[in-house]
């Protein structure tokens, strides 16, 4: 008797340590983006099917889960500090543009 292939898991199956087959997709994606040929968003469409926006609220969401820690930790830690980093960055540049807003708003003040 002739051994059957083992029909392929659909995208939304969990594995043993409790992410979905399309975690472990976006996982593998970031460990290796960059033999994609073209611009990273582009990749994402065509590997994903859905916006950069989109897969880039599915990768945060994915870090924050102890699964994918214990799935591979050396990339989620580094995904999570390169997030860190940019969410810092938008924060100083926010309050930089709001004082220049404030210095800008009093140099129009007409004074009696």
């Amino acid at each position: 008797m002739e051994a059957q292939p083992e029909p392929a898991d659909p995208p939304d199956a969990v594995d043993a340590v409790g992410l979905s087959g399309r975690d472990e997709a976006i996982l593998g994606f970031e460990h290796e983006w960059w033999r994609h040929g073209g611009a990273k968003e582009e990749a994402i469409r065509r590997e994903f099917g859905v916006s950069a926006a989109r897969y880039y609220q599915l990768l945060n969401s994915l870090i924050d889960s102890p699964a994918a820690i214990v799935h591979d930790p050396m990339l989620v830690r580094r995904l999570q500090r390169v997030r860190d980093e940019r969410t810092s960055e938008r924060s100083t540049e926010k309050g930089s543009r709001a004082q220049f807003g404030r210095q800008a708003a009093g140099r129009g003040r007409i004074e009696d």
